[in-house]
């Protein structure tokens, strides 16, 4: 039964991401390109100016508000991790080398389409009692819809897409291995220390993020570069089987069994969009804490942030277990970069698996803040009892299901908040203003 259930939700998930996502992406990405004349590129060098001076005014604190820098790393706290270094490898397991490209292409457009959601989510924030800000698309998409029903299923899908089960559950299966403690413990002190920081909202899981992000990022990239100037003889061969494989598809080799143009596109577009979080509303709702008033700059952010998480992390993850040749074997995917690291670099399998459990650490209370947010939205006087009822529950239950499974219902629930946000950021384009 649970065989079956699971084929049908990845055919569901497949043909939502192939006939619905990957235009909605398409669309709106290429028309704000246009109309904001490739501002991704062009204006590159502001947005990297804004974030340096952001960096710089770190230490100004906020009372009510969150500082810009710390929304930025809880946002991309939520992307940087386990969506970027195990996510995208099992869209390479299923769609080949190709889907590397796709996710530039989703990447590249989501820059925009994430800008535009971002900025909506300040532009309509409401202001509560205590100075603080409540924002993201539950409240731009009132301004959309006549009834109030679409804001309250996109608060439930955002509920059900921040109860992160992807990750804590392949948090769980690393933990279990890696340090052989048993599962139910592993469980039980995932579960507690997420709820007990969460619980204090996204100043204190930003100032977090703002310590492991970093740290992540210099530790990591400094790895991937000596592996990849080790091996850059083989590089030229590497783009060029990424950029055959998107066009042409991929023909068996290996463990590998083999993919077609629409796989590669549709698997490539999809994890771009989970690791990037782009198009669901969960920067949305994150940047709308923000100190900064104008909604400009701090959307700005978010385009850097697509850029770390895609064109960096996602990219060097990938291109480390092509060029090592992981990529092809039976291995599962939450093992694949650190294999392929490990190759080249001693000691790696030790570090590594402490690098994806902090990772995935900071991912799971960014989302969980987001999931409290959402909750309150639709029940604002019981939310967070039945948001931590909700989020143990489905813990529990994921926690004896195989990790593909839980990322196919999170992708689904991804991709029907892409086609209603985007509904909302089509009708709303006016109001969206670039630099």
């Amino acid at each position: 039964m649970l065989i079956f259930l699971s084929q049908i939700i990845t055919i569901i998930d497949h043909i939502l991401w192939t006939y619905f996502g990957i235009i909605s992406i398409l669309i709106i990405g290429i028309y704000f390109t246009i109309k904001f004349q490739f501002g991704q590129i062009t204006k590159f060098n502001v947005i990297c100016n804004i974030f340096i001076t952001y960096c710089k005014k770190l230490n100004t604190n906020y009372i009510h508000h969150t500082h810009p820098i710390k929304t930025f790393f809880t946002s991309i706290g939520g992307c940087i991790g386990i969506g970027n270094i195990v996510a995208v490898c099992t869209a390479i397991k299923i769609g080949g080398p190709g889907a590397l490209f796709w996710i530039w292409i989703a990447a590249f457009l989501g820059m925009i389409f994430k800008y535009s959601e971002v900025y909506l989510g300040i532009l309509y924030r409401k202001q509560n009692i205590d100075g603080s800000f409540e924002g993201g698309p539950m409240f731009f998409l009132q301004h959309v819809f006549k009834t109030s029903l679409m804001p309250i299923i996109v608060a439930l899908l955002l509920t059900i897409y921040s109860t992160e089960i992807y990750i804590f559950n392949t948090l769980t299966e690393i933990i279990t291995t890696a340090f052989k403690i048993p599962k139910y413990i592993t469980i039980f002190i995932i579960i507690t220390s997420i709820v007990f920081v969460g619980k204090d909202g996204i100043n204190r899981v930003g100032n977090i993020c703002s310590l492991i992000i970093p740290f992540f990022l210099i530790i990591f990239i400094t790895m991937c570069l000596i592996i990849l100037f080790k091996n850059m003889h083989h590089i030229p061969q590497i783009l060029n089987n990424i950029f055959l494989s998107a066009f042409l598809g991929h023909a068996p080799i290996g463990g590998f069994a083999g993919s077609s143009i629409l796989l590669a596109s549709s698997q490539g577009i999809a994890r771009g969009c989970y690791t990037g979080d782009i198009g669901i509303g969960f920067a949305s709702i994150i940047h709308a804490q923000t100190s900064t008033e104008n909604p400009n700059k701090q959307a700005l952010l978010s385009i850097f942030g697509v850029f770390l998480d895609t064109f960096v992390v996602c990219t060097m993850s990938i291109l480390v277990i092509l060029i090592t040749n992981i990529w092809n074997l039976n291995i599962p995917s939450f093992y694949m970069v650190q294999i392929a690291l490990s190759t080249q670099i001693n000691h790696i399998k030790f570090f590594m698996p402490i690098f994806i459990i902090l990772l995935g650490y900071s991912s799971m209370i960014s989302f969980y803040c987001v999931g409290q947010k959402c909750i309150k939205f639709i029940f604002p006087t019981y939310g967070i009892s039945i948001h931590l009822l909700y989020t143990i529950t489905s813990f529990l239950i994921f926690s004896i299901i195989k990790p593909q499974l839980s990322l196919h219902i999170m992708s689904i629930a991804g991709v029907l908040l892409l086609i209603i946000n985007s509904i909302g950021i089509i009708h709303l384009r006016k109001k969206i203003k670039f630099i």
